[in-house]
Parts: C-alpha cells; structure tokens; sequence
C-alpha cells in the first residue's frame, strides 16, 4: 500500500519543519504532497483539502509565538485542526513548537526539528496501519525533547 502524507507548514515559523518532515516520510516511502500556509490558524483548512484531494494522513507543522495572544490562537488553531480530523476521519498529528518552551532560540529550532521529523514518523504509521504505535504505548516517548520514560508500577 501506498502512502500519502500530506505536509503543511507555515511562513510564520522560524524554522524550517517541513523538510525534516519530508525527508523521514520518503524514506519510508510515502508520497508527499506539500503546502504552506500563512500561520497556524490556516493549518486545518489545508490539511483538510489534502485529506480531501486523496491524502491519507496529514502532518500540521507549527509554531506559535511567546505572547500570550500566540497561546490563545494556537488553541483555536488546534480545535480547527480536531474539526477536520472528524469531518475527514483521517488523522492529523500537529507538531507544533512554542516559543515559551524555551528561552534558548537554537533549543527551539532543534526541537522543532526533532518533533517534525518523529510526528512524521507516527503519521506515516497511523496512516499506513496504526497498530505499530501498540508497542511504545506507555514509554514515556516524547517529540522535541528527550523521552521521559515509563513509571514502574508494582502489581499486587
């Protein structure tokens, strides 16, 4: 089965997303369709049309500034997204960076580099099959940043 991913990033970001992103998905063998928008509250119209236009499974790259204001749209921006996963039943996972993550400029374009490239990976398995996300459920695993671990719980 053939993959397609659809990748949409934005002129608002600092950094650039897509490749990373795009660069995992073909190595996987999906096919790529690749569209940017003015910022994050535009992601979930576009993802939406490449779902549309045959997409299996779109990938939402964005980054969100450090005012209070840029909090408050990156909410509204991910409530559109959450409509166009309902309207299309397909997956959007939303790899998104905010600047209040960190204080350090090259931290936020590392992580923004990392969390693009691994969200495409698990965009790329939801689309495909999903059940291959079954065996990391409850590691811990993190995008951006290093992975914090699973918590050992003793069974009575």
């Amino acid at each position: 089965m053939s993959v397609r991913i659809g990748v949409v990033d934005t002129t608002f970001s600092r950094v650039d997303m897509a490749s990373p992103a795009i660069a995992v998905l073909r190595k996987l063998g999906a096919r790529v369709e690749h569209k940017t928008v003015p910022g994050i509250k535009d992601l979930a119209v576009e993802c939406k049309r490449l779902l549309d236009g045959g997409c299996d499974a779109a990938l939402a790259l964005g980054w969100v500034g450090g005012a209070p204001i840029d909090e408050v749209c990156a909410n509204q921006a991910s409530m559109g997204i959450q409509w166009a996963k309902l309207l299309t039943n397909k997956h959007i996972v939303e790899a998104t960076i905010h600047e209040i993550e960190s204080d350090d400029p090259k931290e936020l374009a590392e992580m923004a580099v990392d969390r693009a490239a691994k969200h495409a990976k698990n965009a790329y398995i939801l689309a495909k099959d999903g059940d291959d996300l079954s065996k990391h459920a409850g590691q811990g695993l993190r995008q951006g940043k290093d992975h914090v671990g699973s918590i050992k719980v003793k069974r009575k």
